[in-house]
Formats: C-alpha cells, sequence, structure tokens
C-alpha cells in the first residue's frame, strides 16, 4: 500500500487504561480491557492539526467502556445497526486494543460485499481447469500454513541432502531470511494500523525489525570463504534440527487427522464430494464464505469472531454449525466465542449477551428472551417506584408549604424547623431506596465522595426509539378470487422430457391474508418455485394462473446486491431520487417520503445520503420500500432478512403478522418464520387467537375470517404441508444433521 492509500482510508484508533504491573501469566482466551476508547477517523486531510481536531473529526465508536471476555464462554454480540459492531470486532482481530496480547490468536470470519451469494439450485459445475487450489486444499491451507511449511521442507531437505558442505548454512540461512521478511511485513502493517501510545511502540517494533533484517542480510550475503569452519558445523546442525520439526508438522498421520476434520466441517457445511473437488475460484459468492467459514472452524485459536456465519447457510448447515460450536465448548480447551447473528434461534447456544449501546459495552449473563423480559420487569419495578416516591413527594412538599404558612403566622419555630428538615430530606437524602444489587440504600457504602450529598434519582431506562415498520393496506381488488395459483405444475431446465425434474405435480394457491412459508434444503427447488410464483419463468407443464388486478411485490435473495450495483453505478442517486425516477403510480414527493419515513428512511437520509453509502439494514428498507410504493396484495419475500439486526427482523415481524394482504416466506431464520407464519406472538410461544393452518395447500382462501397459515416442505421437487409447522421440519434435519455425525 503507497502512502496515498494509506491516508484515504478509514483508520481505527483505540486507546484503553493499562497497568505497569506484571500480573502474572495471561490467559490469551480472556480479555478484560479498562476504558476502551475506539474512535474511526476518515482518512487525514492536508492542513488538520491537532488532537482535538483529529479527534472531532472521527466517529466515536466506544467511550471509556470495559472490554471483557471469560475463557471459553460464548458471547452474542448484539446492537443496532450502525453501533459499530463490526469495527469492535476488526479491533479486537487485528489487536488493535492495547491490553490485547500479541501472542493471543485470533481467527475472524468477517461478512464481505459478495456477488451471487447463493447459487444452491441447478445443476453443479464441474471442476474448473482454472488456476486456484480446490476447496480441500484451500482450507486445510488457510488453517494450517501447510504450503509455507512444505516450502521451507523442501529448501532444507535440497540444502541438507546436497554435495556442497555450505548447501545446508545457505538452505538454513534462506529460510531465516524469508521468515524476517514476512515479520517486516507485519510490523510495517502494525505501524501503519495502530496510532498514539499503541503506535509508537509499533514504530519503535518496525525500526527495531528493519535494523534487524539489515544485519541478517550481511550474513545472508556472506561469502563462503569468509564463513569460519565453527559457524559452518552450528548452522548445518541447525538446519538438520529445523528440518525434523517441520517433518513433525506435516507428517502423514496428522495431515491425515487435519484433512478427516476439514472433510468434516465441509459435509456439515452443505458441500458435496463434488463441490469439494471444485476449484474455489469456480465458486459463487455463497460457497466461497462457506469455504471460509470452514476454515475458521479448522483452526486452533483462542478467541473464535463469527460475523453473521448463518447468511449463506440452509437449515441443515444452521443446525450443524449449532451443533458443533456446542461441542467445540464442551472441548477439554474451548475458544472464546464472539458470535453476531440476526437469527435469535441461532443464538441461542451463546451464554452471555454482549451489548453495544450508547458507547458503552453492557453484559448479560443469560440468553435475549431473558434479557428482553428482564429489562421489561427492571422498567416496571422502577416505574412502580418513581410513582410512589412523586405522590410521596407531592405530599411532603405540600406539608412543607403548610407548617412554613403556619410557622410564620404564628412564629412557631418547631414548625419552621420541621419544615426545613423535611426540605433538607428532600434535598439531600430523596432518590433511590435501593443500590444496584437489589439491597437497602447506604449513602456511605453506595454513593462514594465527600462531596456528594444526594442521592441519585431514580432512573427509569428510557428504551430506544423503536424499530418500526409501517406497511400501506393493499388497493382495492374489487373482486374475490385466489391471487396465485399453481396446479399440477411441474418445471425443468430444458424442454427434453429426459431432462431431470426440479418441480413435480405442485399444487398451491394464495389468496388474500393468507400466510405460507415455504421451507426446504439448498436445491429442493425453493427458488425455482419462487420464480414461478412471480412469473420470472413458466412451468413445463401445468397451470399457473394469477388475479387479473393482483399487484404482486417481489423481495428477490439479491435485492441488496442489485442495489449496491446501482449505486455504483450512480453515484449521485439517493433513496428519494430513486423512488421518484420509478414513480409509475402517481405519487408525489411528499407521498414517497412518507413512505420512506415509515420504513426507517426519514428526511435528508432519503433525499441526501447516495444509495451506495447506504448500509445493508437501510437497502433492505429502500427495497421494501420498491416493493410496497405499488400497495401490493401479496408479498413474496426471499431471505429478506439476512442484512438486518435482531430488532429490525422482530420489527419486520411484527408488521408483516398483521398485514391484511398475502404472505408467502422464504426464509432460514425460524423464529421470523414462526411469527409471520404460524403466528407466534413472541418468544413465550403462544399463538395468536386466529389459526387456519391444516388446510391444504390447494385450498382456498380464509374462511369465516380466520387467516390460513401454512407451512410447506420442499424436497426432492415434491411439496407438501407439514402439519406440525416449522417445528417438524427442524425436527426432521436435527434427526439429519445427528445422523451425518454419527456416520
Amino acid at each position: 500500500m503507497t502512502s496515498m492509500e494509506a491516508e484515504s482510508v478509514a483508520t481505527i484508533v483505540c486507546t484503553s487504561k493499562q497497568t505497569r504491573f506484571n500480573i502474572g501469566t495471561p490467559n490469551y482466551r480472556e480479555l478484560d480491557i479498562e476504558g476502551l476508547n475506539i474512535i474511526v477517523k476518515s482518512g487525514s486531510k492536508p492542513g488538520v492539526k491537532g488532537k482535538a481536531k483529529a479527534k472531532s473529526e472521527g466517529t466515536e465508536i466506544l467511550s471509556n467502556a470495559k472490554l471483557r471476555l471469560k475463557a471459553g464462554q460464548r458471547y452474542a454480540l448484539i446492537g443496532r445497526n450502525g453501533t459499530g459492531k463490526s469495527t469492535l470486532l476488526k479491533a479486537v482481530a487485528e489487536k488493535l486494543i492495547p491490553g490485547i496480547p500479541e501472542e493471543t490468536r485470533i481467527t475472524i470470519l468477517q461478512q464481505t460485499d459478495v456477488g451471487d451469494a447463493n447459487a444452491d439450485e441447478g445443476p453443479i459445475s464441474t471442476p474448473s481447469e482454472g488456476e486456484g487450489p480446490a476447496v480441500l486444499e484451500d482450507v486445510i491451507e488457510r488453517a494450517t500454513a501447510k504450503q509455507e511449511v512444505q516450502k521451507e521442507i523442501d529448501i532444507l531437505s535440497r540444502g541438507v541432502d546436497g554435495g556442497d558442505p555450505f548447501d545446508a548454512l545457505r538452505a538454513v540461512r534462506k529460510v531465516h531470511h524469508g521468515r524476517l521478511q514476512k515479520e517486516l511485513f507485519l510490523k510495517d502493517k502494525d505501524a501503519r494500523l495502530r496510532s498514539g501510545a499503541r503506535g509508537m511502540q509499533a514504530r519503535k517494533a518496525l525500526i527495531t525489525m528493519e535494523k534487524k533484517v539489515t544485519e541478517f542480510q550481511s550474513q545472508y550475503e556472506q561469502k563462503d570463504e569468509d564463513i569460519p569452519p565453527e559457524t559452518l558445523a552450528k548452522e548445518t546442525s541447525e538446519a538438520a534440527d529445523m528440518l525434523a520439526d517441520l517433518q513433525l508438522q506435516v507428517e502423514p498421520s496428522k495431515l491425515a487427522e487435519t484433512e478427516s476434520k476439514a472433510k468434516k466441517i465441509l459435509t456439515g457445511l452443505g458441500f458435496t464430494e463434488s463441490r469439494i473437488a471444485q476449484r474455489v475460484s469456480s465458486l459463487s459468492g455463497g460457497w466461497k464464505m462457506r469455504t471460509a467459514l470452514a476454515a475458521a472452524l479448522l483452526q486452533d485459536t483462542d478467541i473464535l469472531i463469527l460475523d453473521e456465519p448463518t447468511n449463506f447457510l440452509d437449515l441443515l448447515g444452521i443446525i450443524w454449525l449449532q451443533r458443533h460450536l456446542i461441542a467445540l465448548a464442551e472441548s477439554s480447551d474451548p475458544p472464546t466465542l464472539i458470535l453476531v447473528s440476526h437469527d435469535r434461534d441461532f443464538i441461542s447456544l451463546c451464554t452471555d449477551l454482549l451489548i453495544i449501546k450508547d458507547k458503552d459495552l453492557t453484559y448479560f449473563h443469560g440468553d435475549l428472551p431473558t434479557y428482553e423480559a428482564s429489562r421489561a420487569e427492571k422498567k416496571a419495578y422502577l416505574t412502580k417506584m418513581k410513582d410512589a416516591q412523586d405522590k410521596q413527594k407531592e405530599h411532603i412538599q405540600q406539608t412543607i408549604q403548610r407548617n412554613m404558612r403556619e410557622g410564620k403566622a404564628k412564629d412557631d419555630q418547631n414548625k419552621i424547623r420541621q419544615a426545613k428538615s423535611r426540605q433538607k430530606k428532600l434535598d439531600d437524602r430523596w432518590g433511590m431506596e435501593v443500590n444496584a444489587k437489589g439491597g437497602r440504600f447506604k449513602l456511605n457504602r453506595d454513593l462514594v465522595g465527600y462531596h456528594l450529598t444526594a442521592r441519585a434519582e431514580i432512573d427509569i431506562p428510557q428504551n430506544e426509539r423503536p424499530v418500526s415498520f409501517t406497511l400501506p393496506d393493499p388497493s382495492e381488488l374489487r373482486f374475490p378470487g385466489a391471487l396465485i395459483s399453481l396446479e399440477k405444475v411441474s418445471f425443468r431446465y430444458t424442454r427434453d422430457a429426459k431432462a431431470p425434474v426440479v418441480l413435480k405435480d405442485i399444487d398451491i394457491s394464495v389468496s388474500m391474508g393468507d400466510r405460507i412459508g415455504i421451507l426446504g434444503l439448498n436445491g429442493s427447488g425453493k427458488s425455482t418455485l419462487i420464480k414461478l410464483l412471480v412469473e420470472e419463468t413458466r412451468p413445463s407443464s401445468g397451470t399457473a394462473t394469477k388475479h387479473p388486478r393482483l399487484k404482486l411485490g417481489y423481495y428477490a435473495q439479491h435485492a441488496v446486491e442489485m442495489l449496491q450495483k446501482m449505486g455504483r453505478e450512480d453515484p449521485q442517486m439517493t433513496a428519494l431520487g430513486l423512488l421518484m425516477g420509478e414513480n409509475d403510480d402517481g405519487l408525489d414527493e411528499g407521498e414517497i417520503r412518507g413512505l420512506l419515513g415509515s420504513l426507517g428512511l426519514p428526511g435528508r437520509l432519503a433525499s441526501d445520503v447516495p444509495v451506495r453509502r447506504l448500509s445493508g439494514g437501510q437497502l433492505v428498507r429502500l427495497e421494501l420500500a420498491r416493493i410496497l410504493r405499488r400497495r401490493p396484495h401479496c408479498l413474496v419475500l426471499d431471505e429478506a432478512t439476512t442484512h438486518l439486526d435482531y430488532e429490525t427482523v422482530a420489527a419486520l415481524r411484527e408488521a408483516l403478522r398483521d398485514w391484511e394482504g398475502a404472505v408467502v416466506l422464504v426464509s432460514h431464520d425460524r423464529w421470523f418464520v414462526r411469527g409471520v407464519v404460524e403466528g407466534v406472538g413472541g418468544d413465550d410461544g403462544e399463538e395468536r387467537e386466529e389459526d387456519g393452518r391444516g388446510a391444504g395447500a390447494g385450498a382456498g382462501g380464509a374462511a369465516g375470517g380466520l387467516r390460513r397459515r401454512l407451512v410447506c416442505r420442499l424436497r426432492a421437487g415434491a411439496m407438501s404441508v407439514l402439519e406440525g409447522g416449522v417445528s417438524e421440519f427442524e425436527e426432521g434435519v436435527e434427526r439429519r444433521v445427528r445422523k451425518m455425525e454419527s456416520s
């Protein structure tokens, strides 16, 4: 990277409190860092000087926070989009935070902008003849650096077996030279990334390393006649010892064990034998992400960081990964896990919550439903306490005023003193009656500091501005009938009658108010069925019909990637500009602004921020606005939750559950499907009052006002209704995972 390029990129600046004392041998699987501050600065600009000005230009992510991770625990990192989750993970992974030991092994899987993220259906391509490693080779190399070790073995073998007495010495020096160059590159990278005191230390380390490399360079270029016999003997022996150590790392039994483990992980993540044999370069974005996940799981590490690992997995892969991480945690020396996921069922594997909010980190031992219930209970308790105290305070103030009036009128000093004493109590000793631990409040224990005489006010935690979605009601249909109907529909990729059938004998109708969930593993035909429903393709046989006045809203799986591409092609395009340009429904600017605002893109965010700068969650909202602008009667949603945080997923779930139109949903998020399709009201597991589940997939619309709820399974191109809903599908997948694990 050139200096100009280095200045143009964002820099993460981390500071923290550090002790000067030796506190014993560190546990590399634990972190305990006080006073953590993280600021993200854009590229430096000419003419900007001074610490205050530099700080003001950055975006503050954390301020005086405490980062505390206990060895072997499993942390779910939660927080709204934009709070800095990815920045924090990057700062930990790259050890930018002072206090993280350099020896700590940290493995991270980060989400990247990948196109064609889930080409899961259609024929599997044959292994590419292009360059690059096959999947298995790539995973093993990433996890073990096998090729690097083998390269050093080859150098040393040629030296030790060479006929020239100086060959072994030259070989060992060549290996040392390569290692020093690699270490110099890493030191240089650290010096570029770090700033402040940490940056000064990194630059000093770089200078020391540069001197070491320079000194070794003269030794590396030393002529044979200048090498003393004792040096020759010493380094020849060193070459033999180094070769033996390296050969132990790649001995067949150890490599076979690693390869077996890698294959097991890849199989669990959905790779078939043919796909394992493919070149990584020939894979789609989703399969490349799974390859990276497999490499992360294969590595020996102290801290394992997984950022949205389920985005490109089907339920089989999700449940396998869930069980794998739990088994890993139950091993003899488990890594510490930090997990980010919008899938509430998946993060139930975590033991603790790490919450990033208001530039601070807070912790909760337990799962997300328990945390939300605890917050609600605490708020209700404090509200009740404050209401009671407010009434008591009002009564005391009235008594004080009455006593002061009567005392002054009758010159009664006792009443005046009594009134002043009560006023002093209100001023100095009014407030919390219990401490943070729930015990009785004591001033000398719970309010430290001689200058503080008053108790803290009862502070009722304020809910963040709730995430909400307001879905416009569907336009009028004018006459009844099924919105979409497929009768005895089959589909092949070609017209050849001998071609494999992707879908066969599909019967399904969608009427107003219906909630239909389509579940299935990758390759079962879900994407093909969706394309038939939205008329992107036609059936090979059978009949597909739709209501003549139907307005259909289709959220495609790659909608966010498509919007990002549009934003790159037109850098000035905004959300408002995009909708105004596509406006064929006669909406004025005020109505479009209102729609964007109701979906979480208000004001200047809609009109001033370019689409290319919107986050993944904001792009989901924009795509929903494009769909809902026409007031559709039916929404077909294909993995609409991928880029959303868990609170936004919950808001969308709530909005879709009560919307008047029909919803056809494809999603691997079990909690989301349970809420939207089955009508489960929340984490209490209660269902809504209306329940039309049980009507056949080809049955008509809701009768008697009941909403029809169907959970359908696609398997090998055939569709069936699951009477047991999502739970039945989940149980079947779990049985399959257990069978995979036992084989």
